[in-house]
């Protein structure tokens, strides 16, 4: 396992009973990387997380942590600090007591325990609360109090299981901005699970998706969002507008797509795109064309506008398009005479390479 690897799951398994919650998982944790887990619920992120916390057991494969198996090795022992939804903060406990626990736990001198809470304290701005007890505050500073003991020590490694899922929402998007800082500033690897695309696009340097106990792509949230490999995958991670049918030709950079409508597409090669291939095309809104800006499209088409909603950044255009009633275009400007109406007859357009294409 090369260095900048700090942990590794090969092959791990997880069932209860016949039932498989992961499935032949293989993915590396780079050092230093803010990595999130992201699926809806069940898909098996959050016992992906737990298996490296060991707080459940893999049935079959091995995890490496700093290149050392960890399955015998009890969680205390692991070196990694956890962060769970509801905090699990030691109510009788003041905030500095709290962040003291872990330290004490490890028997470390009286004198270091105190410096370590002192910068605990000031690396989530909370110097002037380390003598209240959890009750005394907001959900906010309790998330923070929570990052802080799982940092204090010094992990190699943290895991944050939906922490941020019982903010509402204008302080869950703040705490987002400030994990993000504190991870910049402290370099550690930070593990995250959440089911919420948004919050793992926002944050991470990789995002590994999971569906139905597999992980079926983990890339930067760019490639992603650009490049889907599956169906699951391109539907889950941001908007798409969808077609259906199949390859009818293909050439060295293009492929010719005809869907189960009769509309043409054309569309950027694939090895795997091969004639008679049944596919799913999917398009972002924001990359369809309206008007005159689809004129010189390599795909473009009439149709007429259903609904056409000013957001205030852009305005959302629907309309129907090969068997698609609720097809979409994102603009932002349309110049001095506004946007289509409904009713309106427009082109719309994109370019060959805006299409994403997997195999059905």
């Amino acid at each position: 396992m090369s260095d900048d690897i700090i942990s590794r799951y090969q092959n791990v398994s997880k069932s209860y009973g016949v039932h498989a919650v992961v499935k032949d998982l293989n993915l590396d944790i780079r050092r230093g990387e803010f990595l999130s887990l992201l699926g809806p619920s069940g898909s098996g992120k959050t016992t992906t997380l737990m298996m490296l916390a060991g707080l459940q057991s893999p049935t079959s494969g091995h995890i490496l942590l700093e290149n050392v198996p960890i399955e015998g090795i009890p969680p205390h022992r692991r070196n990694i600090g956890v962060v769970f939804q509801n905090y699990a903060l030691f109510p009788h406990m003041t905030v500095a007591e709290n962040l003291a626990y872990p330290l004490k736990a490890r028997r470390m001198a009286k004198e270091d325990i105190g410096k370590r809470v002192k910068r605990g304290l000031e690396m989530v701005q909370l110097q002037a609360l380390g003598e209240r007890r959890p009750t005394e505050l907001s959900g906010g500073q309790q998330q923070r109090v929570a990052l802080a003991r799982a940092l204090v020590f010094g992990p190699s490694v943290v895991l944050l299981d939906e922490p941020l899922g019982a903010l509402d929402r204008q302080l869950r998007e703040s705490m987002q901005l400030e994990l993000k800082q504190l991870h910049r500033e402290t370099g550690v690897t930070m593990v995250y699970v959440t089911h919420d695309q948004g919050e793992a696009m926002t944050m991470s340097d990789r995002v590994a998706v999971f569906n139905d106990g597999m992980l079926l792509q983990c890339a930067s949230p760019k490639d992603l969002y650009d490049h889907p490999e599956s169906a699951f995958v391109a539907e889950f991670v941001g908007e798409n507008n969808r077609l259906s049918g199949q390859v009818a030709a293909r050439d060295a950079v293009s492929c010719t797509i005809t869907t189960d409508t009769g509309l043409t597409i054309r569309a950027s090669a694939k090895p795997e795109l091969k004639a008679g291939v049944k596919v799913l095309v999917y398009l972002r809104p924001e990359r369809v064309l309206v008007g005159p800006a689809a004129a010189n499209c390599e795909n473009r088409y009439s149709t007429k506008v259903a609904d056409a909603i000013f957001l205030g950044d852009h305005t959302r255009l629907r309309f129907e398009l090969a068997g698609n009633p609720n097809f979409t275009a994102k603009q932002n400007f349309f110049g001095d005479a506004g946007p289509p109406r409904p009713a309106e007859e427009i082109e719309v357009g994109w370019s060959s390479q805006a299409p994403q294409v997997v195999p059905a």
